[in-house]
């Protein structure tokens, strides 16, 4: 049996291992893909808002020339974080079964080459991301082979007429973006104004971009459907506009997946989208199991951060450290 097991390889999983580590556990680890394949899935030049301090692990220093680390950066540092404090990790492999039994917990996954494997663990962390989990719009046109949810680059987009959904970061960091390559560019945001959590270190770039009409900005609408060549966007007003359209980025945000909580009997809040937990101790309602991370927040996944979800795993720790059994 193993003493803990952690559910998701991201930056609030491996504290939550390094922390574990520190008081004599030997966390296993489990992750359906790569290690941090949230920060992994980022637009490939993504620029962190925080400081590489409100990133680092387990007291690793977070060495960077910048003063806003970027993605390749935290790639290195996680990796190198995860070598620094030896932890095992299995990668490419998914938990496809949890459950609550009298020892503690039994675990099957299921590997991408098709094994399958059953655990046993005293102590569970459940600290998977969202990624895989975009916010759908469920309007018509959004199954369409030009639309996603996810953005790399702005490569493939060159010379092409781009809609973008959505107003936060990653909507303003990806206008720009395209608007190097030569995109056309249309963002419509159902806000009435930039949200004020916009980078400040870019949004004066890109209110400039818009009152030059380099970027055109349409606020308070919704996009409608979506055709072949064209996006239909609907006003307050009830107005309708037609953009002329080559490829859709509907970067609307991500939601955690609850479907393994539901399962093993967590209970759930905020209609039905936060589970219930002690923010003491970070346990749900079923003893021995707790969350971490992303997974802890409700509808709006961007609530929690890798600032505030790195130190879930301390809070973990002295909870189990202070149960004296056998640890």
């Amino acid at each position: 049996m193993e003493q803990a097991i952690i559910i998701g390889a991201g930056p609030c999983g491996l504290s939550a291992a390094i922390e574990l580590q520190r008081i004599g556990l030997s966390p296993l680890i489990i992750e359906k893909n790569c290690i941090v394949h949230s920060i992994y899935s980022y637009p490939t030049h993504l620029q962190f808002f925080s400081t590489p301090e409100l990133l680092e692990i387990g007291e690793l220093p977070f060495a960077t020339p910048n003063e806003k680390p970027y993605r390749h950066e935290a790639l290195v540092y996680y990796r190198r974080a995860a070598e620094h404090y030896n932890l095992r990790i299995r990668t490419y492999e998914e938990v496809v079964s949890l459950r609550k039994s009298e020892e503690g917990f039994d675990l099957e996954t299921k590997h991408r080459s098709g094994k399958e494997s059953r655990y046993k663990a005293r102590y569970v962390v459940i600290a998977t991301g969202y990624f895989d989990h975009p916010n759908m719009l469920g309007i018509p046109g959004e199954d369409l082979s030009k639309t996603t949810h996810y953005f790399r680059e702005a490569h493939p987009y060159a010379g092409s007429k781009v809609t973008i959904i959505g107003g936060n970061n990653s909507a303003v960091d990806a206008a720009l973006e395209l608007l190097r390559v030569g995109a056309e560019v249309t963002v419509v945001y159902r806000g009435a104004e930039l949200s004020p959590s916009i980078k400040p270190w870019v949004r004066p770039i890109f209110e400039s971009m818009i009152q030059k009409g380099l970027i055109r900005m349409l606020f308070e609408s919704t996009v409608t459907r979506i055709e072949e060549d064209t996006v239909w966007a609907a006003s307050a007003d009830g107005q309708e506009t037609a953009i002329a359209n080559d490829f859709v980025l509907a970067l609307t945000g991500f939601r955690p997946d609850r479907k393994m909580l539901i399962e093993t009997g967590v209970e759930l809040a905020d209609d039905r989208e936060k589970p219930l937990f002690n923010p003491d101790t970070m346990e749900t309602n079923v003893p021995g199991l707790y969350v971490a991370g992303v997974i802890t927040s409700g509808r709006n996944a961007n609530e929690i951060f890798i600032e505030s979800g790195r130190m879930h795993g301390k809070t973990i720790a002295a909870h189990i450290m202070a149960r004296n059994e056998s640890v």
